[in-house]
């Protein structure tokens, strides 16, 4: 105890001694500032060093001339050294000490470096987890819950840990028909060494009980019997906490409520019949939108959407969608009737006049789809519907004047003096998403899959007769918190004509590569087959791939290293893994509340030879792209 507190008096006298070295020097700035420029620990190695950092009130000031600005404080330098030893115990190292710090101005005394020495000291791990009194679960479910549970054996007694495997011990009690669970967390010594911790969680499960009656409040112009539809549960079902969520979370998805809270109303006792209140706040059911932007691709972009989201009542949803730039342009109406037999299937329709214009090609699609979606989870979803338009594509003027690409025109179903290509398009679909995905716009953990099979003609009457499969998976890995993460996708899609015959395909629906969202060392469209001059022309097989490294360089402020690959192929069928092009690349992001500012510089590893786009020779190795959003 003698050694300790002479270690403490030793510090606490460097410390003011050097505060007050500090304090003299900022005396001469303008206002005695001292800017805070580096904050860096020795000894720090069983913790997040950033996580460390985030704990304390003293932070490093920007690197970016015009950011941010952190001063140094003496009474928040002097409690961050207590921090650190508390941030420390937490995660099971009570002997953790701060055992030295040095403090450097630099040669103008207007900026300081902080360095701080840790021991940390032998950790208390965890001998052994047990549940008791679990015996209401499955046991498969009491399996999980000790599989799963975030605190190991032979790991340091995390507190925070103790405190989230205590918080999975309750809800999955509250999730079998125990709303009044409690759990009870205990630790003791293994073999009387106080370095070894057995954590015991022993629950309390209390009455079983059902969900009982259920009273709605605060609907307006919302029937009642639109919201009760939307509940995961009813009365007489088992309680389960994991349909309470569930509900909330899709009567927020019905996009009628600004605030929406399902809660169990607090008895005297433990009824076996629990009711639950319902308690919404209605938002304005029209949305108008507008929008402007621009990017490398699109160039100037306008858009402006009008929805009504109880159209009729009923929570059904209509609007229309108009959209101009330089790569499509058109408008689209839509209708959608929720509750469709039960709450997790909907119906919808869409209208569309539809222009796009691409390098190779542009095309206008009239029509409409009809699809029916059944919501299985808030991750897992299918749908099947009914596509039926009118598809007109015609080629570049470039491609048009080529002598040389008759044939290939003929080929491919367009008209070789007019290169236009016209028909009708009448096909199923089915679609499956499954997404465990943190963010929609910029993800930093969980997967995302997508899978799309198309069947046009020989079922239905028209033009076009063909089978289209698609699928893309994409996987987000933290490697050190949101700060770096590895980001990778691969996509993969085929088209086989009936017949053979590629006239029985699209032209709109062959497969193009390159652009800011696929591989980037090309423009949009062109990694394609190529005609004898050199003109992309689309492919029935495509494979593509990318891996992002995303970090985070400061507040706002990220950066990206990639690698892309992939490769369009003119048959059916003829992915060749030998056969890819590759890019590489940097690119810069800026955080904004729609999503990252994006700008990605990308180079060719093994250029087209030949490409040609409107008739121009694409020699140029290099592409620059600038959008909003992740490339994906």
């Amino acid at each position: 105890m003698r050694v300790m507190r002479a270690r403490c008096g030793v510090l606490a006298g460097l410390l003011a001694s050097v505060i007050a070295s500090i304090a003299a020097a900022g005396c001469k700035e303008e206002g005695g500032l001292i800017t805070v420029h580096k904050l860096s620990f020795v000894g720090v190695k069983s913790v997040d060093e950033g996580r460390l950092k985030s704990a304390l009130a003293t932070r490093e000031s920007s690197r970016i001339p015009w950011g941010r600005k952190a001063y140094f404080e003496r009474s928040r330098f002097d409690a961050d050294l207590k921090r650190i030893q508390a941030f420390y115990a937490d995660r099971g190292y009570p002997d953790a000490r701060v055992t030295n710090f040095d403090v450097k101005l630099n040669d103008k005394q207007d900026a300081v470096d902080l360095s701080v020495t840790v021991d940390e000291g032998a950790p208390v791990r965890v001998a052994a987890v047990n549940f008791v009194g679990f015996e209401g679960i499955p046991p498969e479910h009491l399996k999980s819950l000790e599989s799963d549970a975030p605190i190991k054996v032979g790991a340091p007694r995390d507190r925070q840990l103790v405190v989230t495997a205590h918080d999975a011990a309750v809800n999955e009690l509250k999730d079998h028909g125990f709303p009044y669970a409690k759990v009870a967390t205990s630790e003791s010594n293994a073999n009387n060494d106080p370095k070894e911790s057995v954590v015991t969680f022993t629950a309390d499960p209390g009455t079983l009980a059902h969900f009982g009656p259920i009273d709605v409040t605060g609907n307006k112009s919302v029937d009642d019997r639109v919201i009760e539809r939307q509940l995961r549960y009813k009365p007489g079902d088992l309680f389960r906490r994991s349909a309470l969520q569930a509900s909330q979370r899709g009567l927020y998805g019905m996009e009628l409520f600004q605030f929406v809270n399902i809660e169990t109303l607090q008895q005297e006792q433990q009824p076996e019949d629990v009711p639950t209140k319902v308690t919404v706040a209605e938002g304005s059911h029209n949305r108008v939108n507008f929008g402007v932007g621009y990017g490398t691709e699109e160039k100037a972009r306008a858009e402006a959407e009008y929805h009504n989201v109880n159209f009729l009542g009923g929570a059904r949803s209509a609007g229309i969608h108009g959209r101009w730039s330089s790569l499509d342009r058109g408008i689209r109406v839509d209708f959608t009737q929720p509750y469709v037999f039960a709450a997790p299937l909907s119906f919808g329709l869409e209208g569309q006049y539809w222009n796009t214009i691409v390098p190779a090609y542009s095309s206008i699609i009239q029509g409409g789809k009809a699809t029916l979606t059944h919501r299985t989870t808030a991750r897992l979803s299918w749908a099947v519907s009914l596509t039926a338009e009118h598809d007109s594509s015609s080629v570049s003027d470039a491609a048009l004047n080529d002598p040389s690409l008759i044939k290939d025109l003929i080929a491919l179903g367009l008209n070789p003096i007019t290169g236009e290509q016209n028909g009708t398009l009448n096909s199923l679909g089915f679609d499956l998403q499954h997404s465990t995905a943190d963010n929609a716009l910029d993800a930093s953990r969980g997967y995302q899959f997508t899978f799309h099979v198309e069947q046009a003609g020989r079922i239905l009457p028209g033009t076009f007769q063909y089978t289209g499969v698609s699928a893309e998976g994409r996987h987000y890995l933290p490697l050190s918190g949101r700060s770096l993460v590895l980001a990778s996708r691969l996509q993969v899609g085929n088209i086989r004509p009936y017949g053979d015959s590629q006239t029985n395909v699209p032209f709109s629906k062959r497969f193009f590569l390159g652009g800011s969202t696929s591989i980037r060392g090309w423009g949009r469209y062109e990694v394609s087959p190529l005609s004898e001059n050199g003109t992309p022309l689309g492919g029935a097989s495509m494979l593509q791939f990318s891996e992002e490294l995303r970090a985070i360089l400061h507040g706002s402020l990220g950066g990206v290293l990639f690698l892309d690959g992939g490769n369009v192929w003119l048959n059916s069928g003829a992915v060749n893994v030998h056969d890819l092009r590759y890019a590489v690349g940097s690119g810069l992001r800026y955080r904004t509340p729609i999503g990252p500012v994006r700008f990605d510089y990308g180079y060719q590893l093994n250029p087209i030879p030949g490409l040609s786009v409107n008739g121009s020779p694409q020699t140029r190795r290099w592409r620059l792209h600038f959008s909003i959003g992740q490339a994906f």
